[in-house]
């Protein structure tokens, strides 16, 4: 039942680092900002947003800010790569149009952003018993 609990409280706090994300890159293409410019800077302000809610409400972390954070953002700078990717390609080669192209790459982020964050930056310390 935790792990319900924990995924319904992730994907809301998902909900509101996507729209900070959105928000930040709609507003940087309106702008005149190139697009992946835009991304990665939406991205740099959403990884802060997602650490602090993720932290504090989905995985009630108790370890060192400045690790944790560190941690968490080399493994989500991963998927900024990878969301870079899917973006040229989508734009640059498939013209797909930059808000529509990143709605398609953000269902691929957030799976990947939520395995990443479960078993790598806020995985349970097993006590040790001996």
């Amino acid at each position: 039942m935790k792990t319900n609990k924990e995924l319904i409280i992730y994907l809301i706090c998902g909900g509101v680092t996507t729209f900070v994300n959105y928000l930040l890159y709609t507003g940087l293409l309106l702008l005149n900002l190139p697009y992946l410019v835009s991304n990665s800077a939406a991205w740099a302000g959403a990884v802060l947003t997602a650490y602090f809610l993720n932290r504090r409400l989905v995985f009630h972390s108790r370890k060192r800010i400045p690790a944790e954070l560190a941690s968490f953002a080399s493994l989500r700078f991963l998927t900024l790569l990878l969301e870079n990717l899917l973006l040229w390609l989508l734009i640059s080669r498939i013209s797909l149009a930059p808000l529509p192209a990143k709605v398609v790459v953000s269902v691929v982020t957030v799976i990947g952003n939520y395995v990443l964050c479960k078993y790598k930056v806020f995985k349970k310390e097993v006590p040790c018993h001996g």
